[in-house]
């Protein structure tokens, strides 16, 4: 997901214009900014066979769908993502470069970002009081894990294998496994 290059102290301002003129996009957390490799093929098939299918059920709702090009702000770290797709469902949530109350996030992984998203990103991701549901999407094998978040504010994890339905409550929409990794080369 980065590269070894980093900026230090910068500022959220001063992150958000340099975001603005710079040709590749970079994550922001509490100061440092680090670019973000670009994605693989798989990675890009596995999004564009979850995208239109939320798109087309969202039509003529308050529901926004976006992809890796738009940033998840989680203000009281400071700290920017670009996920893979986020849902934002509230129609105050009108930052023109990012979002910060986002009801879905879905991030597609690789071995070397596993950890990452896993770990970093599902503790960071679960400060937003809005996020409803956290898909891990494997890229180099058929499995899928959605982190839900209860009544009570808990949060578990469902593993999902070929067969299976990708089930999501906070957006109302079952998408079989096999057609997220339509055409995807292991």
């Amino acid at each position: 997901m980065y590269t070894h290059t980093k900026f230090l102290n910068v500022s959220v301002d001063e992150y958000l214009q340099f975001e603005l003129e710079s040709r590749i996009r970079h994550e922001y957390l509490a100061g440092q900014v680090y670019p973000m490799r670009e994605d693989s093929d798989q990675c890009k098939v596995i999004t564009s066979n979850i995208l239109p299918r939320l798109r087309t059920h969202f039509f003529g709702t308050d529901y926004r769908t976006y992809s890796s090009e738009m940033k998840i702000r989680i203000d009281d770290l400071d700290i920017f993502y670009y996920p893979n797709i986020s849902v934002t469902c509230n129609p105050q949530d009108r930052e023109k470069f990012y979002k910060h109350q986002p009801c879905l996030i879905v991030e597609v992984f690789s071995s070397a970002t596993e950890r990452i998203h896993r770990n970093e990103k599902l503790l960071n991701y679960r400060r937003l009081n809005s996020l409803q549901e956290y898909v891990l999407v494997c890229e180099s094998k058929i499995k899928v894990e959605v982190y839900h978040k209860n009544k009570q504010n808990n949060w578990f994890v469902e593993e999902l294998q070929a067969e299976d339905y990708l089930k999501l409550a906070s957006v109302n929409l079952e998408i079989a496994i096999a057609d997220i990794y339509e055409d995807v080369k292991m």
